[in-house]
């Protein structure tokens, strides 16, 4: 294989990747801009559609039903923890909230494994032969993770701008108690949103499932990554959520022949601290000064 037909497949691979740590970041990027604090707990939300779709794939003998328990199950958590949590939090620092989210997600994780233990399960899918062009070696999985991710990531900026919620959404972002006096139900745009993070978060779950394996730490080992994200996009803006995650899916693939694939986490530390310390409002963040 030529050093070219190599990088093409390192930038393969990276997209693919990316497309993923988008949607973690794209989950992230959402609360803080809507509910106004960091959510710690969106790698274990993730964890816990993996770990649904896993076991309603393997009871109904349908991955494409499992994955629809998946989403629906995690929506329905990530409602349960913000009207049992974030909701008595919204008024409050988000430190405070930051630090519960934290709590959900050591809650989440070691409730799990008191039913699944710590082995790693995987998807019951096909192995099938790379398809090989000129040199470019295509995975069917990675193909269908991409198209899955870039369909997935299509339908929530659809919701986000073709939509009346979309609009509300993008209102409360702006200014709460702006949307609140113009009519907004302020509480069903709160209940929408954490519904769609937890679709999001079950569908990169899945994704990340059917490339590798389903374990307890594997929504942990994709919060780094889609904060850095988060971060080197702007952390409030979308469209910076899913540029950051293709550029970190670049770097981690790109970088880890050199730095060793067992380390390429610590490049997402790099970059956040490169960002923070060069330009903290990230690509398409601001960055305001106060007096």
């Amino acid at each position: 294989m030529s050093s070219g037909q190599w990088i093409a497949n390192q930038v393969l691979n990276g997209l693919v990747e990316g497309l993923v740590v988008a949607l973690v970041a794209l989950a992230i990027t959402l609360v803080y801009a809507i509910a106004r604090f960091s959510n710690a707990a969106t790698g274990d939300y993730l964890t816990f559609g993996a770990y649904v779709t896993k076991g309603a794939a393997t009871w109904t003998g349908s991955l494409a039903a499992g994955f629809v328990a998946g989403m629906v199950a995690t929506a329905l958590l990530s409602v349960f923890f913000y009207g049992w949590v974030f909701r008595r939090l919204l008024q409050r620092s988000h430190v405070i909230a930051l630090v519960a989210s934290i709590g959900v997600a050591f809650f989440i994780r070691h409730t799990m494994t008191l039913f699944t233990g710590h082995e790693p399960f995987v998807f019951d899918v096909p192995i099938v032969r790379a398809w090989n062009i000129n040199g470019l070696l295509l995975q069917p999985t990675d193909v269908a993770v991409a198209v899955a991710g870039v369909a997935s990531l299509g339908l929530v900026f659809a919701l986000l701008h073709f939509t009346a919620l979309g609009r509300h959404m993008r209102a409360v972002a702006d200014n709460v108690d702006l949307a609140r006096s113009s009519g907004i139900d302020t509480d069903r745009v709160m209940i929408a949103l954490w519904l769609l993070i937890g679709a999001i978060a079950a569908i990169a779950g899945t994704l990340v499932g059917l490339k590798s394996v389903i374990h307890p730490e594997m929504g942990w080992d994709l919060l780094l990554p889609g904060f850095a994200a988060a971060i080197l996009g702007g952390f409030a803006s979308p469209i910076g959520a899913v540029v950051g995650g293709l550029v970190i899916g670049l770097t981690h693939e790109l970088a880890a022949p050199f730095v060793g694939y067992s380390y390429k986490l610590a490049v997402s530390f790099l970059i956040i601290l490169a960002f923070l310390l060069w330009r903290p409002g990230g690509l398409f963040g601001r960055v305001e000064e106060v007096r």
